[in-house]
């Protein structure tokens, strides 16, 4: 009997990354992938250009039953009533909106509203952090789409005039797969076709993940409207349509399924199996800690985002902006590839000799800092060599790294195993001081695109009908041991303060 295929497609910062796959294994068949215009105000067009070219690296999807979309989260892709994009997207990366991020934070931050909230204390701006998590589970930050919104109505009020639909990277591009948006069907736009998934939702700053609901009022408070159309939220392997038959499906009897998709986090975390007691280490474009959670998780210092999961449970997450580019940070410094910075990096003593770098490189979101920038420490005459240096780089990011799992921790999640992934996972200096800096065992999971294989398997969940996602095998392709270095990462907490 010929295998039922699904996709997975990972439309992250960097690139569109298709996975062609085996339902009932897991096992890859297919693969592709095409690159996305660097910056922080995109034409969603090339994220839609980007999929068509990885679904033609990867063979086509013709033959394939159902697929799923993975995106980077809280971007802001704004639509006029005939389905047109309003601006550029904003991505996650950027920050233009940290001064209206603060600024929605202190209109909560008004005195006491309600008897229920007479536990809550301090200033302003602290009064409004926990009335925002206690909302939706986040304060807002420059990442989230909400302080977009408020950006853009502030800066670009014409423009916000027009908006008839406001939705994510992934909802746009589910969208486009299921035929919408085209100049061909502008005179039918189908706002209302638009859907998404509790995970990504749960990143806008507008969701309440524990009640699934639009929280209106926090939309119009930034935005001055609410009367736009926001994506249907889907239960985690509910159809949300076919797939358009010129891009997919046309081999296929009754078409290719499309699957609510779903934020890259939260995706990786489907792709991973992670249970309860995994916390997973993503080192990409941004370094994310995130932890699986059978209830809601409330952060009162607003430092752990309480997103959603893609199978009904919760994401306790802690996200920093400088992730992997750390490293590429160094290398430009250094001018040496990533093999040369490596071995350069493991020249040096644990802790180069008493040089910290606090990685902030694009102003940072964990901890809050928008504005920062980034600092070498501890630089003398004896101490300042190339080896050094090039390990400051390594330690910095996973120091950044330690900061989100202590997090993580913090709230009562029992940590049991730890799982590094991303591109940055490659790595043998990242390979060699993990576990030393993060204070554990580190697990390897074997290289892969887990992001597109989460996508995917949700995919094979919606196509199969069952009540649980599909079981497929997870290599490990090592234990990561060292002895703990703790006076590593407290010397970097003294200079981070």
């Amino acid at each position: 009997m010929q295998a039922r295929l699904v996709a997975g497609v990972d439309t992250s910062t960097q690139s569109t990354k298709i996975r062609i796959t085996d339902a009932q294994t897991g096992a890859l068949v297919r693969f592709g992938q095409a690159p996305h215009p660097t910056g922080t105000s995109v034409d969603p067009e090339s994220w839609w250009q980007a999929f068509l070219e990885a679904s033609k690296q990867a063979g086509g999807l013709d033959d394939i039953s159902a697929l799923a979309v993975g995106g980077q989260q809280h971007g802001m892709v704004l639509l006029d009533d005939c389905g047109r994009t309003v601006r550029k997207a904003l991505p996650w990366n950027d920050t233009r909106s940290a001064s209206d991020a603060e600024r929605l934070v202190g209109m909560l931050g008004a005195p006491q509203r309600s008897p229920d909230e007479e536990d809550l204390s301090g200033e302003p701006l602290l009064r409004g952090r926990q009335r925002w998590v206690r909302a939706v589970g986040s304060s807002p930050v420059a990442s989230l789409t909400i302080t977009k919104l408020a950006w853009v109505a502030a800066n670009e009020p014409d423009r916000a005039a027009r908006v008839a639909a406001i939705c994510l990277p992934h909802d746009w591009l589910s969208w486009r797969i299921a035929g919408h948006g085209t100049a061909e069907n502008a005179a039918s736009a189908h706002l209302d076709q638009l859907f998404t998934d509790r995970s990504d939702a749960s990143g806008t700053g507008y969701f309440d993940a524990a009640h699934n609901t639009y929280r209106r009022d926090l939309l119009a408070m930034a935005f001055g409207r609410s009367d736009v159309t926001l994506p249907r939220v889907l239960q985690p392997h509910e159809t949300a349509g076919i797939a358009d038959p010129s891009i997919a499906g046309r081999d296929v009897p009754g078409g290719c399924l499309i699957a609510p998709g779903g934020g890259d986090n939260a995706m990786a975390a489907l792709g991973l199996n992670m249970e309860l007691g995994d916390v997973s280490i993503s080192l990409g474009t941004s370094g994310v800690a995130a932890a699986v959670s059978p209830d809601p998780v409330y952060d009162m210092t607003a430092s752990v985002t309480g997103f959603a999961d893609c199978t009904g449970h919760w994401l306790p997450l802690a996200c920093t902006i400088n992730g992997s580019r750390i490293v590429d940070a160094g290398r430009a410094a250094l001018g040496l590839d990533y093999e040369e910075l490596s071995r350069l990096a493991l020249e040096a003593p644990s802790g180069a000799s008493g040089i910290t770098l606090t990685p902030y490189f694009d102003g940072e979101r964990t901890p809050n800092r928008p504005e920062a920038t980034a600092t070498l420490h501890g630089m003398t005459l004896a101490n300042t060599t190339r080896p050094n240096i090039a390990r400051a780089f390594f330690e910095g990011m996973l120091c950044s790294q330690r900061d989100c799992l202590e997090l993580v921790r913090r709230l009562g999640v029992d940590v049991r195993r730890v799982l590094l992934i991303g591109g940055g996972a490659r790595n043998a200096a990242v390979r060699e001081m993990a576990p030393a800096i993060l204070g554990s065992d580190v697990l390897l999971p074997a290289t892969d695109e887990y992001v597109a294989i989460g996508a995917a398997r949700q995919a094979a969940w919606v196509l199969s009908g069952d009540d649980s996602a599909p079981r497929w095998p997870i290599t490990m392709q090592d234990t990561l041991r060292q002895p703990p270095t703790p006076e590593v990462y407290e010397r970097y907490v003294g200079y981070r303060g």
